[in-house]
């Protein structure tokens, strides 16, 4: 596989030397030579120049890449190459590294990025996969947010114990696609068993996880609804309520609803 790195910086080397070392072939670009004897890195190709530059991207035939890995510390940097990769080039296949958590919503495929990659939100995932025992866990987000790996670790009183893969009805768009146990990954088939402390992983739309983690955890899940109808009768009630004493506040109120609704009649096509 032909990877090209743009930032040759401490994230883009460590990337590059893992996959270098199971024989991919390396391109980095960085706009400082010095980076070079930096890196350590041995057997890798470089390219000197600025990845913002169509003309460096040229010169990296970025055409011929099977993954685009967008690794500087500047997340403008990033979303640019990321843009040209995929808008000039057709590269198949766009990674982009999110510096500030902020602008993780920019990071989508309106930027030409199909994998963000939030170091922040990886390292909260993997803290709540630690911990979070009967519970879905979202991992990584793919395919620019409409899909997500997540994990399930089955506690030692659930319902699943004991019934294969393929008698449960999981949702259309949910898969299971790994089981680890005792620290071994399962290719998964519909004759596997489940059994306490598997940890299940899934590929499915985030449209999907509430439904997934209704199956997974049925009373988790209907704790979470339950919550979701007080917090709404709760805000029902106080709509309801009639106010004790109209202040200034509430007599402003009322004319803004008044005007509002003005506003509305005015705009509306006439007969």
């Amino acid at each position: 596989m032909k990877v090209v790195i743009a930032g040759a910086g401490s994230v883009g080397s460590s990337i590059a030397k893992e996959l270098f070392s199971h024989g991919h072939d390396v391109l980095l670009i960085d706009e400082k030579p010095e980076c070079v004897g930096r890196s350590g890195l041995r057997g890798a190709r470089w390219l000197i120049g600025d990845a913002c530059e169509l003309t460096t991207l040229k010169d990296a035939r970025l055409e011929e890449a099977d993954v685009v890995v967008s690794a500087t510390g500047d997340d403008k940097v990033n979303l640019v190459v990321s843009l040209l990769a995929k808008s000039e080039f057709g590269v198949a296949r766009t990674v982009g590294r999110v510096n500030n958590p902020k602008n993780d919503w920019m990071f989508d495929d309106s930027w030409g990025v199909d994998v963000a990659v939030n170091t922040p939100r990886l390292m909260t995932a993997l803290v709540e996969e630690a911990v979070e025992i009967g519970d879905l866990v979202r991992l990584l987000s793919l395919q620019t947010g409409v899909s997500s790996m997540v994990e399930f670790t089955v506690p030692s009183d659930s319902h699943l114990t004991g019934r294969t893969l393929g008698s449960i009805d999981w949702p259309l768009d949910a898969t299971v696609v790994a089981i680890l146990r005792d620290d071994a990954p399962i290719t998964p088939s519909n004759d596997d068993v489940v059994e306490p402390g598997d940890e299940l992983f899934f590929i499915t739309t985030i449209a999907a996880e509430d439904e997934l983690r209704a199956v997974l955890s049925p009373a988790a899940a209907a704790a979470a609804a339950h919550a979701r109808q007080e917090s709404l009768d709760a805000g029902s009630d106080a709509a309801e309520s009639p106010a004790a004493e109209p202040g200034p506040l509430a007599a402003s109120g009322a004319t803004t609803a008044e005007g509002r609704e003005t506003t509305h009649a005015s705009q509306s096509p006439s007969a």
